[in-house]
């Protein structure tokens, strides 16, 4: 599939113009003749696409490139001004907003951590920031492209240590509704792991590898599924969601040793391990403030981890062979590198083949990034455009819940021993 191919008939005028925008997001700077190169358009289509999208201020001529035979050519780039979005990122552990413009620059960010967050205080933490961002002249309203939200599917129905029975209605709330009631710009709702791979796809390694697996590690685990450009969801919408994936736990009773890889490996889980040992942790930012003891822990229970997602990387492998498995989330920077370089020795003692392991370029704002990118898709005509992101609804109404078994921290912690 080549989605950088243009039509020389002026039927397919629209279809050109998403040629002609990809091409310049993808290979910017560049001049008028590597786009005709690169499209197969003659260079009068491209010259006058170009000057339509100059003339919307989509695109900017940026300079001159000298040192070739002939007259310098003037190269094209995107036009951060062109157009702005808003992304927010409500989770169970934290709300982010970002304001972005059309390179993918943030220009704004309000992050709140907050614990289960129920939808009227979510959805009122992003109005306060759409209106601060406003305020403070972070965007241009005349430019928005709209406002993007990322949230887990089953928000409400998923049980989590510490999660309060009013966290259920989050069930059939209409985050639609709401939100139109401060704002009437199009809103786009995704999956929050397939919009963390949203933002990497258009603004991190994805401009390299254009098919992947993105596994999200957060206060859940999730993961999302990228192949030619396009994230799928599948027939169903549970394409990617690797937390469920049968997992052969190490030293669990008899009987229950497999397990959720969700049940296995997230943010909260690694919670709870910590106040196994009696430490709490309630952010990630914690996890870089401990002392001897506490690092040692957190590295025992990165290496249990690792194992675990290296066998994972491996059925993806087998199952979809992506150029390469990336690993995002909230997880510190450093910690993930950590748990990477085990990660890695797992992969070279098994004879199983296995897809590159990369860390995702994207920050701890990734899913908030890719929730902003999404309006911006449909202006720019990026290929990760899904006009179904317009309608969609989260997803409810979980099948019955495979939950954690008594003990498995303390089997985890025999593990790293």
């Amino acid at each position: 599939m080549n989605d950088l191919t243009g039509s020389n008939s002026e039927l397919a005028a629209s279809h050109n113009r998403g040629v002609i925008l990809r091409a310049i997001q993808r290979h910017q700077p560049i001049s008028r003749t590597e786009l005709a190169q690169r499209s197969g358009l003659t260079k009068q289509t491209v010259t006058r696409i170009a000057e339509r999208l100059i003339g919307e201020k989509l695109v900017l001529e940026a300079r001159r490139r000298h040192g070739q035979p002939g007259q310098p050519s003037i190269e094209l780039e995107i036009n951060p001004d062109g157009c702005h979005s808003i992304g927010a990122y409500i989770a169970r552990d934290h709300v982010a907003v970002v304001a972005i413009d059309a390179s993918g620059a943030v220009r704004g960010r309000i992050h709140t951590e907050v614990a289960f967050a129920l939808p009227e205080q979510a959805i009122g933490l992003i109005e306060e920031a759409f209106a601060t961002f406003k305020r403070r002249r972070t965007i241009d309203e005349r430019r928005l492209a709209g406002l993007g939200i990322a949230l887990p599917d089953w928000l409400g129905e998923i049980p989590f240590p510490g999660m309060p029975a009013a966290y259920a209605s989050w069930t059939g709330y209409d985050v639609r509704g709401r939100v139109a009631a401060f704002t009437d710009l199009p809103l786009y709702i995704e999956n929050d792991a397939i919009a963390a791979a949203i933002g990497e796809l258009n603004y991190g390694l994805g401009v390299e590898s254009r098919s992947f697996f993105y596994i999200f590690i957060g206060s859940g685990l999730g993961g999302a599924v990228v192949l030619d450009g396009v994230c799928h969801h599948g027939v169903t919408g549970l394409s990617g969601e690797i937390g469920w994936l049968p997992t052969l736990a190490a030293d669990m009773p008899e009987g229950s040793r497999i397990q959720p890889l969700g049940q296995l490996v997230s943010l909260y889980v690694l919670y709870e391990f910590m106040a196994a040992h009696g430490i709490t942790i309630t952010a990630p930012a914690d996890l870089l403030s401990l002392d001897l003891r506490g690092r040692a822990l957190v590295s025992d229970w990165l290496r249990g981890a690792a194992r675990y997602i290296a066998d994972a990387a491996i059925h993806i492998g087998l199952l979809i062979d992506p150029d390469a498995v990336l690993i995002g989330g909230r997880l510190p920077v450093r910690l993930l590198d950590e748990m990477l370089s085990y990660v890695s020795e797992y992969l070279a003692r098994d004879p199983r083949p296995a897809p590159a392991i990369h860390r995702a370029a994207g920050s701890e704002d990734a899913t908030a990034l890719g929730a902003a990118t999404m309006p911006l898709a449909e202006v720019l005509r990026l290929e990760s455009y899904d006009p179904a992101q317009r309608t969609r609804l989260p997803l409810t109404g979980l099948p019955p819940v495979i939950h954690p078994m008594p003990g498995w921290a303390d089997a985890l912690r025999r593990e790293s021993a």
